[in-house]
């Protein structure tokens, strides 16, 4: 009889309480004869039409960076590599509120030179804003799949007479397809549940008009419109589970030497991407800093935000280990490791309404913070999972084996070998929930105990009552968070490069 890895068990207790949201969410939705009317059709088409302009904008976007930043040779390559991917380093809730506040009469850029500017509000201010925060996905996974493609084809085409714009077209961009889907497909995930750019665009989204009913009292519409949202968050999440990455045989790289003038025209083309992204927050932020100073923030806000997500980030990666190593162990366990990850895909205003629903139902978890914690580990639960099993599917299986053979039992074998070789995967897995529950807006302004203020509900009550300018501290701290948080992920990208070059070599 084939005995049951340990892990099982403690792994399904774990997947099965990452769907309680949505049975709680089935059961509130239950109290409300409003299935669907006619101002939801005006939502669906708001969120769909948003989602659709947002991925259209990352791939025309992303794609052509991610040829220049693969392809073409740049001087200080590395550093326009981080200046395009540096847009995921911000909430994209900071660029809406930033990009509201320069345009427009009145705005900042009025202000200071007097010159009239375009205001940015509705489905074009939201579709630019989610556009400009989402473009990084298609170009980093687009990259990737670029840099595995040898480049023998493209000389093969130059030789018999393609052109080399026409040779990309043709020969390169269809190799890297899925590459390209994959990106957009984060793009639309991130899109469907982003809250602060649709509600500081005055868009009504799902996000909005769930969070609308929810001051509203009307607990049991925002539950129905949860469950509206999540069936098509379910079918993107589908798509993006249908697309697999495509490999091929890694050979020489192609690399584009322009001149001096090209090399100019292709950065000043690409550099108003950054500028709007970027420069112009931190430029706003700046601004507002120098003009009203500090005044009105009180830096608990960021120990708040700091020890919740702490919190949450080691309550994550103890919950991670055993999925992890289940899913490394069996199709049971990988499984379960995929029903874990649905919580990733759930919008936090969603898990925010279902929560609160708990929290009435179990009074002593009502406005606590172990009720805030409990939400921000449902939902990034899966980055301390993905952390945890790369590390454990490198372990080296002879190794725990030999420990047994030497008279180790399960137990003592799991804590001395397996354990401190996936600690290195734990950390990180840690550094990406602290550092996504430090941004996460939604579910923290529903779950947050009473004067529980972080960074993102302070800048959040700034916007509200208007006084844009105490919102300078706030932002560039969740700025520099957030930097970090990129700076893994580059810091992974670039290890996997060597990884491909490496092994070209041999």
């Amino acid at each position: 009889m084939t005995r049951l890895p340990g892990s099982y068990p403690l792994a399904l207790l774990i997947a099965l309480f990452a769907l309680v949201p949505v049975g709680v969410l089935v059961s509130l939705a239950s109290d409300t004869a409003q299935l669907f009317d006619t101002h939801n059709l005006k939502v669906l088409g708001n969120t769909l039409a948003l989602m659709g302009l947002t991925v259209l904008g990352s791939i025309l976007i992303g794609v052509p960076l991610a040829l220049l930043t693969a392809y073409v040779y740049l001087p200080w390559r590395r550093l326009w590599l981080i200046v395009f991917a540096a847009p995921l380093a911000m909430p994209s809730y900071i660029g809406a509120f930033t990009l509201y506040a320069a345009f427009g009469p009145g705005g900042e850029i009025n202000h200071l030179t007097g010159i009239p500017t375009p205001g940015f509000y509705g489905l074009p201010g939201a579709a630019l804003v989610m556009t400009l925060y989402t473009y990084p996905f298609v170009l980093l996974t687009t990259r990737a799949s670029l840099l595995g493609l040898d480049a023998s084809l493209v000389n093969a085409a130059r030789t018999l007479g393609m052109s080399l714009g026409m040779s990309l077209w043709k020969v390169v961009l269809p190799r890297v397809f899925n590459g390209i889907a994959a990106g957009a497909l984060l793009a639309a995930l991130y899109t469907l549940s982003d809250f602060g750019t649709p509600a500081i665009m005055r868009l009504d989204t799902f996000t909005r008009v769930i969070y609308v009913e929810y001051n509203a009292f009307g607990l049991s519409q925002a539950a129905m419109l949860s469950l509206q949202l999540l069936v098509i968050v379910g079918l993107v999440l589908f798509l993006e589970s249908r697309v697999k990455a495509t490999r091929e045989r890694p050979g020489r790289r192609l690399t584009l030497w322009p001149s001096r003038w090209q090399v100019n025209a292709l950065l000043t083309a690409a550099l108003p991407v950054p500028l709007l992204s970027i420069v112009l927050p931190l430029a706003i932020f700046g601004l507002w800093l120098v003009r009203e100073g500090t005044g009105g923030f009180e830096f608990s806000y960021a120990w708040n935000s700091a020890y919740a997500s702490f919190l949450a980030a080691v309550v994550a990666v103890v919950l991670a280990v055993p999925v992890a190593h289940a899913a490394v162990s069996g199709k049971a366990g990988r499984l379960m490791e995929r029903v874990t990850y649905f919580g990733f895909g759930v919008p936090g205003i969603v898990m925010g309404t279902a929560l609160v629903y708990v929290g009435l139902k179990l009074p002593f978890l009502y406005q606590t913070l172990g009720l805030l914690v409990l939400a921000y580990v449902l939902r990034f639960l899966p980055l301390a999972v993905g952390s945890v099993r790369s590390s454990a599917e490198s372990l080296d299986p002879s190794l725990v084996k030999a420990a047994r053979l030497l008279g180790a039992s399960p137990k003592e074998a799991f804590t001395r070998i397996t354990l401190p070789l996936t600690l290195r995967g734990m950390i990180a897995g840690a550094a990406l929930v602290f550092l996504e529950a430090m941004r996460e807006l939604p579910a923290t302004l529903l779950l947050g105990p009473t004067g529980f203020e972080t960074l993102a509900t302070y800048l959040w009550r700034v916007y509200e009552a208007g006084y844009f300018g105490r919102a300078a501290v706030p932002g560039l701290l969740l700025v520099l968070m957030s930097g970090l948080g990129l700076a893994l992920m580059l810091t992974g990208e670039r290890r996997g490069e060597f990884d491909v070059t490496e092994d070209s070599k041999r």
